[in-house]
């Protein structure tokens, strides 16, 4: 499954969305019945009555017919769009938009716009601005005495559904807008989580790899020496010493295997069987780089005598190698990296050669699923979830990051940051 997929798929709570529309329900059954009853008003109580009774089957119909446990996309739209009208319809009967419930309207698309896809409440919201110019112009009375005492000027009686509708846009965009950000933020910590989990099952998968690499180590070095004082015993047999030459070499073949499988995790094992300085971590992490990348990496040391350990962190290492990373897919020819250490602060200031961070890209910096609109840099450039993720994980363990175009090798410049003191807290 793609990582996009499930973010495409939108859908409602049912039992939250019931429980919401219980609220509703009963606090319009409350409304109509004491306004009536108490205060002695006169409106059209069995049709009000009736309209709040199909509300409630409605509900009835969720909880004991709709059997899933979530509304699809198109079944909230019809269902909010019921919600819309049947408010439209007490309102149309009580009073329209001088009715001070008519604000109540505008709840039902701003819920959807962190629920629904975009076309779905779009609609909902163009449907509510017709329901409210429809009730500025086509009404039932204010209920008797209010409508005998309610004279307003005509500007102000316009200006009701203006603001309405001026609110309902601006309210929706807004929760819209940050509806979208939350979801994305959300998927990309996700993704940040299934990554590191990933991290550590490799890190488990290659202690295995050494484990099984160790014990195998003696059966297959005495395989190798009974194999060797046979091929001295049957020299002279051809068809016997091709076989055991066959042998020999099959069990070297499988001795390179396992050295191969447990290359990385030994790497790894480096890091969690002693503490490390910050230098030390970032040699390791360039090594695992130099193997593969044809770029140049050009490291420069600026530390005093109170350079110190620290203990090793998955997230510290994965942070630095996604920084290091992008320095290195993005460069021209060369990555400079800078450490700088004294008696307060350590700082790891990553360079390359290459066209910078994109002006659009450069104010964004750190949120997740960002593009350039450079055609150079689109062939090279992901979803900015390398950044964000390693970000995300470093400020965690108390760096302070600053992102910026250097002024020396025209690349992409990275300032990693710490306190001393936050450091030997880790």
């Amino acid at each position: 499954m793609k990582f996009f997929e499930t973010s495409k798929y939108f859908s409602l709570k049912k039992s939250t969305y019931i429980n919401l529309r219980w609220i509703a329900i009963i606090g319009q059954l409350i409304t109509i019945n004491a306004v009536y009853f108490i205060f002695g008003f006169k409106f059209n109580f069995i049709l009000t009555n009736i309209t709040i009774i199909i509300g409630a089957l409605s509900n009835l119909y969720l909880i004991y017919i709709h059997r899933r446990t979530q509304l699809s996309d198109k079944e909230s739209f019809l269902f909010l769009l019921f919600d819309i009208l049947q408010l439209g319809c007490l309102i149309y009967m009580t009073g329209g938009i001088v009715n001070p419930f008519s604000i109540f309207l505008i709840i039902p698309p701003i819920f959807s716009s962190s629920n629904l896809s975009f076309r779905c409440n779009l609609l909902l919201v163009s449907i509510t601005c017709l329901i409210i110019i429809f009730l500025t112009f086509f009404n039932y009375p204010l209920p008797y005495p209010v409508n005998e005492h309610f004279h307003v000027d005509i500007y102000y009686y316009y200006s009701i559904p203006v603001s309405l509708i001026i609110a309902l846009i601006f309210l929706n965009y807004f929760a819209l807008t940050f509806g979208v950000e939350s979801r994305m933020r959300k998927e990309a910590l996700n993704k940040m989580e299934e990554i590191m989990s990933k991290e550590h099952e490799l890190l488990s998968l290659g202690g295995q790899a050494a484990a099984a690499a160790h014990s195998l180590g003696t059966p297959f070095s005495t395989i190798k020496i009974i194999s060797t004082d046979l091929l001295n015993q049957f020299k002279g047999d051809e068809e016997v010493k091709k076989d055991i030459e066959l042998l020999a070499s099959q069990i070297d073949r499988c001795g390179e295997i396992l050295k191969k499988l447990t290359l990385n995790p030994v790497i790894e094992d480096d890091f969690i069987d002693s503490d490390l300085t910050v230098a030390d971590y970032i040699n390791e992490i360039v090594k695992s780089f130099e193997e593969t990348s044809k770029k140049q990496f050009i490291l420069n040391y600026n530390q005093d005598s109170n350079s110190f350990n620290i203990t090793k962190s998955i997230e510290i290492v994965y942070g630095l190698r996604n920084f290091i990373g992008n320095a290195n897919k993005f460069s021209a020819s060369k990555v400079f990296i800078n450490i700088k250490s004294d008696s307060d602060l350590t700082e790891i200031v990553i360079e390359d050669n290459g066209e910078g961070y994109p002006n659009e890209v450069l104010r964004k910096i750190g949120e997740p699923y960002i593009k350039s609109y450079k055609s150079s840099a689109k062939s090279k450039s992901g979803l900015g979830l390398g950044i964000f993720i390693g970000k995300t994980l470093l400020e965690k363990n108390y760096a302070n990051i600053l992102c910026r175009n250097s002024k020396t090798s025209g690349g992409a410049e990275v300032s990693i940051k710490w306190k001393n003191i936050d450091l030997l807290k880790l």
